[in-house]
C-alpha cells in the first residue's frame, strides 16, 4: 500500500524547501515554500521571478508570493549544489528585461510577417492555438 498523503497533501513534505515553480503564463518562480492547502495554493518566501532569455538571465525580487494552484504548472526541489554550478550569465535586472522586450518583438515581427505572406496567398493566418483562455 502507498504511504503518501493523497493529492495535495504531499506538498506538505516540501515545505521549507527552495521550489521552482512554473505558471501557466510562462513565468518562473523561486522561492521558499513556507505554506500549502487543499487547493495546492502555495506561499512562497523570499520569491524571485527568472527570466531567461538565450543564455542568459535575470531574478527580479517578488518578496512574498501567493500563486493560486491552478495556475501552477511544474514545481520542483532546487538542489543547491546544481544551483551554484550554472552555465548561464547573470545579468542585471534592466538588462534581462530589456533582451526579453528585443525577443518577443522579434516573434512578434515573425509573426507579421508569416501572416503577411500568408494573406498574399490568399490564406488565413491560424489563431496561437496555443493561448489559454484563462489567462
Amino acid at each position: 500500500m502507498n504511504s503518501f498523503p493523497p493529492r495535495t497533501a504531499t506538498l506538505l513534505y516540501e515545505l521549507d524547501k527552495k521550489l521552482m515553480v512554473l505558471l501557466r503564463d510562462g513565468r518562473t518562480l523561486i522561492g521558499y515554500l513556507r505554506s500549502v492547502d487543499q487547493y495546492a495554493n502555495l506561499l512562497l518566501q523570499q520569491t524571485v521571478e527568472r527570466i531567461h532569455v538565450g543564455k542568459k538571465f535575470g531574478d527580479i525580487p517578488r518578496g512574498v508570493f501567493l500563486v493560486r494552484g491552478e495556475n501552477v504548472v511544474l514545481l520542483g526541489e532546487i538542489d543547491a549544489l546544481k544551483e551554484a554550478d550554472q552555465i548561464f550569465e547573470r545579468v542585471s535586472i534592466g538588462d534581462i528585461l530589456a533582451l526579453q522586450k528585443q525577443e518577443q518583438d522579434a516573434k512578434i515581427e515573425k509573426a507579421k510577417s508569416i501572416e503577411r505572406s500568408l494573406k498574399r496567398r490568399g490564406m488565413r493566418f491560424p489563431p496561437d492555438l496555443v493561448q489559454d483562455d484563462f489567462l
